[in-house]
């Protein structure tokens, strides 16, 4: 019996990726008057919350086994 696997990619750009060009755009237009800080942020915030959370945990880590 031969089997085979279908692998099925989703492709396109996704609700966070529309948001992020959506405000590109808006500054871009003048619609908007927002740090280029804060129109990237759909762009980079997902990465930065999960590098602070991988932090916060190793500090607790780090700080737990130093007490023992």
């Amino acid at each position: 019996m031969n089997k085979q696997t279908e692998y099925v990619s989703s492709g396109g750009i996704g609700v966070v990726g529309m948001l992020g060009i959506a405000f590109i755009v808006l500054k871009l237009t003048g619609a908007i008057d927002w740090s280029w800080w804060w129109v990237t942020v759909p762009f980079w915030g997902y990465s930065a919350i999960t590098i602070l959370v991988f932090v916060v945990l190793f500090t607790y880590y780090l700080i737990r086994d130093s007490k023992q």
